[in-house]
């Protein structure tokens, strides 16, 4: 059911903006319904650009399972980038699905992937261009549902007004459910003929109150303290879930279906390959990752349905490259066997296997040998923090000779680079665990030129840590920016006496915005939309993201931006997040921020 005057409006002007391939669909595997034989559309919008969006492999789960389904049309929509917006609005024209061109305000529900905090304007972006009340209590049924997961869901309060409802946990479940109960319930409104706010709400408290993991903020009001803290979070209604659990599929993950015939974009992406999950969770518990938490229980999927998931979804792309996902790939129980069993049947292919997130252990010393023929262009791994304390207190348990014997194994079998990823800001670093990062690349480059004759290219990549909701670290504050720019001069200073090695630092203004963002509560989201009306766009692309507007901004709403990021809480406060729920509780975060202070003890008396 193509909207063929939209498409023929886009058509006038598309040649004008940047990389327009993006915004026209078509593409390979692409669905397309007639809406007409459908019960309901769903329209998944990714806050971020296509080309990101296209690589997510979530998105192309959830595309698959709903299009399987014989009674939902799901399309897809993504943020359009700057110039594209820029001509929508100035010919007053709607943001519409790539599939059928139809306007976002036209579908029943909208569903939102919260994968990274900065790009929360995005999604304000993504509403007011679909033509999408922006506040929740402005929507009645004429406007669809607007739900949203993943990452940013954990603490879902920033995007409180803007979100009908949060889904936790894993979507292959809740989402066909939401759907077929939302449906249910507008079908009824419809025969009815009530299309009020009152009834959108009633429905929305039905929906909430019939699951554990669903939540629905417009049925719950925070209450502060005198101090500016959380006192309790309240509900307004008595039919609405206390607390909300996250959702976690029941049945044997075997049996979930992987996208076999991924959507293939015409233009290029950073992940232009074949993903597959091969692993659900994760069975190390580092205390700064937020994924090894929600991800929980760890699940797998066995060695032949990933080699048949992968051999059908090459002959649907034509791609020539694997991606075997997870949090922690080499710690797949038969990791060995898949590796063999893939390269038996797509080395003769010319298809390469790539293997991201190896664990740092001994068995990575196996790898290279496992992996030949492969791709060789550089090895990443990511030891997060470089000497033995320092590992002990972030639970992260890997060894450096782990990791220098798999580098020169991998040099030895053609690797040509490495990337080593890490942490700065860290609760308790010292100058000698900055010492520690640019020492270990140092010395990595050294094997090289033992093994190849020449110093191999190592770039270390540091992360500025922030606390997340859901783990130890949660009652942690950041680092201040100040600290965080004197520890990336001193890494490079350090580092420029050794060319092969570079340093790279992620953007500290957009650490520390996502820090406020991660951590903040409602009273933040004034300042998220009055930075995005005052022109805050695509905030995670450096040539896009305007800090000055942003400090200008929360200066001007009285946010004090230190407060929310840099603040340690202590461990009796009531987060903004607690209500959510994850699978070992809070009882267990607090038990290992507890341990994590005393490691911190024994490391201060030791320096």
């Amino acid at each position: 059911m193509l909207n063929r005057a939209l498409k023929d409006a886009v058509g006038r002007f598309v040649q004008r903006v940047q990389t327009p391939a993006q915004y026209l669909g078509g593409e390979l595997n692409a669905v397309v319904k007639n809406h007409r034989d459908v019960r309901g559309k769903l329209c998944m919008c990714f806050p971020d650009a296509y080309t990101l969006g296209m690589s997510h492999h979530g998105l192309q789960v959830l595309y698959s399972i709903m299009n399987s389904d014989l009674q939902w049309a799901c399309e897809r929509a993504f943020t359009p980038w700057l110039d594209f917006e820029a001509e929508l609005r100035q010919r007053n024209l709607p943001l519409y699905s790539l599939e059928t061109f139809t306007p976002l305000c036209d579908f029943d529900i909208l569903g939102f992937s919260l994968q990274y905090e900065v790009c929360y304007t995005n999604v304000l972006t993504m509403l007011d261009l679909g033509r999408i009340p922006l506040h929740v209590e402005d929507r009645d049924l004429r406007h669809p549902l607007v739900i949203a997961g993943g990452p940013g869901a954990q603490n879902p309060e920033l995007l409180a007004p803007f979100v009908d409802l949060f889904v936790i946990g894993d979507g292959e479940e809740s989402l066909p459910w939401i759907m077929e109960k939302w449906m249910a319930l507008k079908e009824r409104a419809i025969r009815d003929g009530d299309f009020s706010k009152r009834r959108r709400a009633d429905m929305l408290a039905e929906v909430v109150g019939s699951t554990t993991w669903a939540y629905a903020p417009q049925f719950y009001v925070p209450e502060y303290k005198a101090d500016g803290t959380l006192a309790s979070m309240n509900r307004i209604r008595g039919d609405v879930p206390r607390e909300i659990m996250a959702c976690t599929i029941q049945q044997d993950f075997d049996d979930i279906p992987l996208p076999t015939k991924p959507v293939v974009p015409f233009v290029q992406t950073p992940h232009d390959r074949i993903a597959i999950e091969i692993m659900r969770g994760c069975p190390w518990q580092c205390r700064f990752c937020q994924s090894t938490v929600i991800k929980r229980p760890l699940r797998t999927r066995s060695v032949e349905t990933i080699v048949q998931s992968a051999l059908e979804s090459y002959r649907n792309t034509g791609h020539n490259e694997i991606s075997l996902l997870s949090l922690s790939t080499s710690d797949y129980p038969e990791f060995e066997k898949l590796v063999q069993r893939m390269q038996e049947v797509f080395s003769p292919l010319g298809v390469s296997i790539s293997l991201p997130s190896l664990r740092i252990t001994h068995q990575l010393r196996n790898v290279p040998n496992l992996m030949k023929g492969a791709r060789k262009a550089g090895l990443t791994l990511a030891p997060e923090v470089a000497r033995d304390d320092m590992r002990v207190q972030i639970r992260k348990p890997v060894k450096n000779e782990d990791l220098i014997e798999g580098c020169r194994e991998a040099f030895k079998n053609g690797w040509q680079r490495v990337k080593l990823y890490y942490l700065i800001g860290l609760p308790g670093e010292r100058q000698v665990d900055l010492d520690g990062i640019v020492d270990m690349a140092e010395t990595i480059s050294r094997v090289g030129k033992e093994v190849k004759g020449r110093f191999m290219d190592v770039t270390a990549s540091v992360s500025n840590f922030i606390p997340k909701p859901h783990t130890p670290y949660q009652w942690n504050g950041m680092q201040t920016p100040e600290y965080l720019r004197w520890a990336g001069d001193y890494l490079r200073k350090k580092s420029a006496r050794f060319r092969a090695v570079k340093i790279k630092q992620h953007d500290i203004e957009i650490s520390m915005l996502e820090g406020v963002l991660t951590r903040g509560d409602r009273r933040v989201a004034p300042a998220l939309e009055e930075a995005w009306r005052r022109g805050a766009r695509l905030d995670g692309w450096r040539e896009c993201f305007k800090p000055e507007l942003w400090k200008q901004t929360f200066a001007d709403l009285g946010i004090d931006t230190a407060w929310y990021s840099q603040r340690n809480r202590p461990i009796d406060e009531v987060l903004p997040w607690d209500h959510v729920n994850v699978k070992k509780g809070r009882e267990y975060l607090e038990k290992e921020q507890k341990r994590s202070l005393v490691q911190l003890e024994v490391m201060a008396h030791a320096t």
